[in-house]
């Protein structure tokens, strides 16, 4: 099903970890549709709660039995006060624990007409103790029950809203757990070392705690703080590929900017005339390049002007360009020197002019079917060896020529910045996660600063390091520290 059909089913994931970690208002049984609005063959409606059995009995007439769990069994569904047949269509029980929300939860598989959908909500909506489902309603049910981390919710939501392979594999991936392991097993060592500070301060004037135990903690608080900010090292490329890499046409007027955007596109998404400043504003398009999205924004040529109105478009081509995540820089060739030591120099006071830093850049030389055949050689192998410029494509909006080698290249820089979801350690794809992660490497060097002075601010740095990666996954307690210490250190035995 396509994006933003889902909002009033389990995998409506919209809602924000304040409103996950607020709980249930009650524990009424709930219903939705789970399955794409509109016309379809099959639409699935899901129903969770302590009456989904008699939900099930009365709309499928099986009187005091239920079905076995997880087998799809052919039913009629009627109507429960007028038992009129409403669909005939598979029914499938799961009990609670073993299903999704923790609950005793029915699917409905029925036809997928508007009128089948209406007549069967309905009629749920009879039974007493049901109530429509809120949006995201069923996942935050299954967070309460300790079967999804608020990571794994984040990526179920990603993977429903996934539009290229590369997404779907690296929201696949953190639904399947893995990043939420990573840190649960941070949070596990956080518990112990806190454990061990605390039982310290509490009990080491009685000699009940063994010698060294602050010199692991030391070891351990290093060990982690240095794995964390490796784990924050990552350029970003978990978020990039959630959110789409950021790529910014720019350039002179009249370069082929918008000639290039609509040759991406494969369709007019920019105007294209000859005519200098006729792109006034920023024309976005997303785009699909070798399974990674990509955000493409075409933007005002970069001249002077005197009209305000193309100077406020020169104005948020510039801010676009220091947002890129890459930029590509039209030039039009025919401008440039023929001797390639020339046209080397003016391409570098170019790219002096537009960027405030060459890197993350593609020079795209536009317009070469206008050039001698021996001048674009000329350009293409010399300009290759000046260093200092970016990779260098020389190509043509007109003809398509040198088109498949920019693409290559611009999908070979784009997968660059993204990553491989599924090779090694998993990424950030969150912005939270980030600004969590910071959080707790800031507190774990709160430790290390007060750790001689006074052991109960050092002590309470790792509680803050511990709370923060807490709020990544949703789960922190108190209790399970407490646990710890009397089983590490079996206190008053």
């Amino acid at each position: 099903f396509t994006k933003g059909q889902c909002c009033l089913t389990t995998v409506s994931c919209l809602f924000s970890p304040a409103l996950v970690l607020a709980g249930l208002a009650d524990a009424d049984t709930i219903f939705a549709l789970s399955s794409g609005h509109g016309r379809c063959g099959v639409a699935v409606v899901r129903i969770s709660g302590s009456a989904a059995a008699t939900a099930l009995r009365c709309m499928v007439g099986l009187g005091n039995q239920l079905p076995p769990p997880r087998t799809a069994l052919l039913r009629s569904i009627t109507d429960p006060h007028s038992k009129e047949v409403l669909d005939r269509g598979l029914v499938l029980w799961f009990p609670a624990p073993h299903s999704f929300t923790g609950e005793d939860s029915v699917e409905f598989h029925i036809h997928g007409g508007p009128a089948v959908i209406t007549a069967v909500l309905q009629a749920l909506g009879s039974v007493p103790g049901m109530r429509p489902a809120d949006a995201g309603e069923f996942t935050r049910r299954a967070f309460h029950a300790g079967k999804l981390d608020l990571t794994e919710v984040e990526g179920l939501g990603d993977l429903i809203h996934a539009e290229t392979e590369a997404q779907r594999r690296q929201a696949l991936r953190q639904m399947s757990g893995e990043l939420g392991r990573l840190y649960q097993n941070w949070s596990h060592r956080l518990k112990r070392t806190l454990a061990h500070v605390e039982a310290f301060i509490d009990f080491s004037e009685d000699e009940l705690i063994e010698e060294g135990v602050l010199d692991q903690v030391d070891i351990s608080v290093c060990d982690l703080q240095a794995e964390i900010e490796q784990h924050l090292k990552d350029e970003r490329r978990g978020e990039r590929l959630r959110s789409g890499v950021h790529v910014v046409i720019t350039g002179a007027t009249n370069a082929g900017k918008s000639s290039l955007l609509n040759t991406l596109c494969q369709r007019p998404a920019a105007i294209v005339s000859p005519i200098a400043g006729t792109t006034r504003d920023v024309v976005e398009s997303a785009l699909d390049i070798g399974g990674f999205p990509v955000l493409l924004s075409d933007t005002a040529g970069l001249r002077d002007s005197p009209d305000l109105v193309e100077q406020e478009g020169v104005r948020r081509a510039r801010e676009r360009v220091q947002q890129a995540d890459l930029t590509l820089l039209v030039v039009d060739s025919t401008i440039l020197p023929s001797e390639e030591q020339e046209a080397a120099a003016l391409l570098l006071e170019h790219l002096r002019s537009v960027l405030s830093s060459q890197d993350q850049c593609l020079l795209v030389l536009n317009k070469t079917d206008l050039l001698p055949e021996a001048q674009r050689e000329k350009l293409n192998l010399g300009l290759r060896r000046v260093s200092g410029l970016p990779p260098v494509c020389l190509i043509s909006c007109q003809t398509n020529e040198g088109l498949k080698d920019f693409l290559t290249v611009l999908q070979s820089s784009v997968k660059t910045m993204c990553g491989d979801p599924l090779s090694g350690a998993p990424t950030l794809t969150q912005a939270r996660h980030r600004a969590h992660l910071q959080h707790c490497v800031a507190a774990l060097a709160q430790y290390r600063r007060y750790r001689n002075s006074d052991l109960a601010l050092a002590a309470e740095g790792v509680r803050l390091a511990l709370t923060s990666l807490g709020r990544i996954t949703g789960r922190v307690g108190a209790e399970e520290i407490l646990d710890i210490i009397f089983k590490d250190f079996c206190i008053g035995k």
